[in-house]
């Protein structure tokens, strides 16, 4: 029967210790001398383990119930919450500039800048909650392979496989940042993946049949919904831009004059500046689309209200109701689509993938190429638009 403050009060010390249950592993307990301490019981890796969530009337038993939910959150992420009390109870009295903690967090603050944001968060997030708990206050040349996989592991046995690949391998980042500064002197990451199973890659639905692509343009240019998501739908093959960069653009970002569209490296995921040339197709469009939405900020705006864009969702839901299904097309698809196509047609493939904006190795050199091929990429998009047309006005 759960405890209540009215019972635990009424608790007098006996010659024993006491236990007194409420719940979930939870429970008080009483010793002779009067103390009163909250524990909880928990199993971990099948054995049974104990922990201290405080004392009583310090933590009161809501306060008391909050941090056994607590804990069990930590337990879901397959980390036992003794080990992390103690690696941070280490970390936070070690002065150890050498520790695996510190020297991580001194790797991301170096590199954060070259993430997106999101990217960023969910790599800070993955080493505070799979490797800092159990290998944190570890000086970083004593950390061991296997440290590392059976963090990895946990991951895994979540069914995050592909997650657990990404920890080894920004383990190894780590573990390469801490060689040149002379903290280590191996990748203990090394050869781990191995021990993983392999990750099933999944390709975004793409077409990438002339015929099935005519009959999506078509059916685009005969779209009768929202028009602004019409005239994402007639740009996105176009530009080929990743969706969320197609989804926020802004009026601003585009030179009509010069017939460019300028992303700022804030907007984009190898945070770089991209140049997408605009075909005359492309500029066709926008000169149809500024009298509706040129005076606000975004080409597209939500339905709703001017200050946001419009959602994604708004733009599948569009291409299937055009009968384009989910195993099909992906609004991702017309990356893929046209890097295939422009492939086969023999374009210089530098060309294709700078007009893709994927990512360069050599973050110096990245920060100068952004405009680099433009005279060829300017052309090669002029002639994918030309060929689009011809694509749809081939009904067959």
């Amino acid at each position: 029967m759960p405890l209540t403050d009215t019972a635990i009060r009424a608790i007098k010390p006996t010659s024993k210790t006491a236990k007194f249950f409420d719940g979930g592993g939870l429970y008080l307990e009483v010793a002779p001398s009067g103390g009163k301490w909250w524990r909880l019981k928990y199993r971990f890796q099948g054995k049974e383990k104990r922990i201290s969530l405080g004392t009583y009337p310090t933590i009161g038993l809501k306060e008391a119930r909050e941090r056994r939910e607590e804990t069990k959150k930590i337990l879901a992420n397959g980390i036992d919450p003794s080990a992390q009390r103690q690696a941070i109870k280490v970390s936070t009295t070690s002065i150890d500039k050498d520790s695996f903690e510190v020297v991580t967090r001194e790797w991301l603050d170096k590199h954060v800048v070259n993430l997106a944001p999101s990217y960023s968060k969910k790599v800070r997030s993955l080493f505070e909650r799979q490797i800092f708990p159990v290998l944190g206050a570890k000086p970083i040349a004593e950390v061991e392979p296997t440290d590392v996989l059976n963090a990895a592991r946990h991951v895994e046995q979540t069914g995050a496989i592909e997650t657990a690949h990404r920890l080894i391998q920004i383990c190894g980042q780590v573990f390469r940042y801490a060689i040149a500064t002379g903290r280590t002197k191996y990748d203990v990451s090394t050869g781990l993946h191995a021990a993983l199973p392999k990750v099933n890659v999944k390709h975004m639905a793409t077409l990438t049949d002339k015929k099935r692509i005519g009959q999506l343009l078509r059916a685009i240019d005969a779209y009768g919904g929202f028009f602004p998501v019409r005239c994402a739908l007639r740009l996105a093959p176009l530009l080929f831009v990743r969706p969320g960069e197609l989804q926020k653009a802004e009026w601003a970002e585009f030179d009509l004059s010069a017939a460019e569209w300028r992303l700022p490296a804030s907007k984009m995921k190898m945070r770089q500046r991209h140049i997408v040339p605009l075909s005359s197709q492309a500029l066709s469009i926008l000169a149809e689309l500024q009298p509706y939405t040129g005076i606000g900020q975004f080409l597209f705006p939500s339905i709703r209200t001017t200050t946001k864009p419009i959602a994604l969702e708004s733009m599948l839901v569009a291409i299937r109701s055009m009968g384009f299904t989910q195993d099909e097309m992906t609004m991702h698809g017309f990356r893929g689509m046209a890097s295939t196509l422009l492939n086969e047609m023999g374009y210089n493939r530098d060309w294709i993938e700078r007009q893709l904006a994927h990512g360069e190795r050599d973050h110096v050199r990245a920060a100068y190429n952004y405009a680099e091929h433009l005279p060829e990429r300017r052309r090669m998009m002029q002639e994918w638009a030309d060929y689009l047309d011809e694509l749809k006005a081939a009904n067959n």
